[in-house]
C-alpha cells in the first residue's frame, strides 16, 4: 500500500459524490426531485430504484465532484467519472434492495456503502494509481466514515435517518 495520505484524494471525492445529493436536498427541498426511475415499477410491483434516487442528486454529485477534483490536483473529468461510477454503484445497491423487498431508505450495512465506493475505485484504479490494498483500505475507510458521518449529519438535521 502506498502512503495513506495518498488515499485522501479518492476518499474525499467519494464523500463529495455521496453527500452532494444530501446537501442539494437540504437546500432545494422537493424542488427538482424527479426520481431517476420516474416512479416506474417492475413486474414484482416494486420500484426500480425508489423515490430517493433523483436527477437532482445525480446532477449535484456530478457537478460537485467535477468542481472539487481540481482542488485535489485531479482533472475535472476524473471527478465526473468518479461521481458517475459511484452513483452507478449506488443505483445498483438500490435496485438490489428493492428486489430483496427492502423499502427505500432501509438500512443494509455493506450494501449501502461498498458498491458506491468499490465501483469507482475499480474503474479509476489506473488513473488514481490504486493497487488492491489501496482499494480495500479506501472502501473500508469510506464504509466507516459513511457510518460516522451519517450519524453526525442526522444530528445536525441534514439527514432523515442516522444511517
Amino acid at each position: 500500500m502506498r502512503d495513506p495520505a495518498g488515499l485522501a484524494r479518492p476518499l474525499v471525492l467519494l464523500a463529495v459524490a455521496n453527500y452532494a445529493p444530501i446537501l442539494a436536498r437540504t437546500l432545494l427541498g422537493d424542488r427538482f426531485a424527479t426520481p431517476i426511475d420516474l416512479d416506474r415499477t417492475l413486474g414484482d410491483g416494486r420500484p426500480v430504484f425508489g423515490r430517493g434516487k433523483t436527477f437532482r442528486g445525480l446532477a449535484a454529485s456530478c457537478a460537485a465532484t467535477t468542481l472539487v477534483a481540481p482542488a485535489l490536483r485531479l482533472p475535472p473529468a476524473t471527478g465526473l467519472a468518479l461521481a458517475a461510477a459511484s452513483l452507478t454503484g449506488d443505483l445498483a445497491s438500490s435496485f438490489a434492495k428493492r428486489r430483496l423487498g427492502l423499502p427505500a431508505h432501509a438500512q443494509a450495512f455493506g450494501l449501502d456503502q461498498v458498491p458506491e465506493a468499490l465501483l469507482p475505485l475499480l474503474v479509476l484504479r489506473r488513473r488514481l494509481a490504486l493497487g488492491p490494498a489501496d482499494i480495500a483500505a479506501t472502501v473500508a475507510l469510506f464504509t466507516v466514515g459513511e457510518v460516522v458521518l451519517a450519524r453526525l449529519f442526522h444530528r445536525l438535521g441534514l439527514r432523515d435517518r442516522p444511517y
